[in-house]
């Protein structure tokens, strides 16, 4: 069974964040860094060379296919922020319809700026799906 390639490496995330070429986009992931966190109560590891993650979740799909992921995390992309887990939040629509700018895809939600979304929405976001995967 194939395995996964993104795993939880003992890189350092103060590294990962400080070579993030924009200030802007720096102090937003710095941000975000403390806003999950505060709500996982956990420190980050990096997962990857990317994504900076906090605690594991473990899955197991009705094909067999096991692994591990991060419970919660987002990785600085080209684009945008990536930010991954919160796609089981109860109310999850209707908490984004409050978020502010955003954009969803497979499992993801991406924000551009921190400063175009309303972080007390996304606080809520983040902690509601981790409430809904430690059920």
């Amino acid at each position: 069974m194939a395995e996964n390639k993104t795993k939880p490496t003992g890189a350092s995330v103060e590294q990962y964040l400080a070579g993030i070429e924009s200030n802007e986009r720096r102090k937003d992931c710095e941000a975000l860094s403390r806003l999950m966190a505060k709500a996982t109560k956990l420190k980050p590891k990096l997962w990857g060379t990317a994504i900076v993650g906090f605690g594991t979740l473990r899955y197991k799909y009705e094909s067999g296919r096991e692994g591990e992921t991060c419970l919660i995390g987002f990785s600085s992309r080209k684009g945008d922020i990536s930010i991954y887990g919160t796609g089981s939040a109860p109310q999850r629509e209707e908490l984004l319809s409050g978020l502010g700018k955003h954009r969803t895809g497979k499992g993801c939600l991406y924000i551009g700026k921190l400063r175009d979304v309303d972080v007390k929405v996304l606080e809520q976001l983040i902690v509601r799906s981790i409430k809904a995967k430690s059920q």
